[in-house]
């Protein structure tokens, strides 16, 4: 119907503003500053990593970003949105800068949980977990570093900080 026209619409004109104002933002940093950075605060509630994704697409086309590239940082990204949501035990929000430089993309997922212990990180034995029955889930640290050129923890009673990086040129 009508509405459902008017509600697409809505959400288009909604998306060209976001990418404008996250634009504007990049440039009024980029003048103030060398590595120019884009700031997200995200309240724990549903599809709330949409954002994110929204704001890591933008800015990677803004670095001219391979589209591979742009998709690995939006996976790793929801990756690491949904562990900061769950495993932190937050009741606030997490944070994610997204801080541009020349060669490289660094985004941090901070929250301001309960953090771990960054040595207890367990990867999973895929083959195994895919032939069993139990839970498809805790691989979110694995694909992420599959995803990142390169991926580090830092955790402590007052949250963890995850730091990405996707290099521009690809090191092989």
């Amino acid at each position: 119907g009508l509405g459902d026209v008017y509600k697409r619409q809505q959400l288009i004109l909604d998306n060209v503003l976001f990418t404008i104002f996250i634009n504007l933002l990049i440039k009024s940093k980029r003048m103030s500053e060398a590595n120019p950075t884009v700031e997200l605060k995200l309240p724990i509630i549903e599809n709330m990593e949409l954002v994110a994704t929204q704001t890591s697409e933008v800015v990677s086309k803004h670095m001219d970003l391979s589209e591979e590239k742009t998709s690995e940082i939006s996976m790793a990204l929801i990756e690491a949105c949904i562990n900061a949501f769950e495993h932190s035990e937050t009741k606030s929000e997490i944070y994610i800068h997204f801080i541009i430089s020349d060669d490289r993309l660094t985004i941090k997922v901070i929250d301001k949980g309960k953090g771990f212990d960054t040595s207890n990180v367990k990867i999973p034995n895929i083959e195994k977990k895919l032939k069993s029955n139990e839970r498809k889930r805790g691989w979110g640290i694995l694909l992420i570093k599959e995803l990142m050129d390169s991926v580090d923890f830092e955790s402590s009673n007052d949250g963890t900080t995850l730091t990405m990086v996707k290099n521009k040129i690809n090191n092989e």
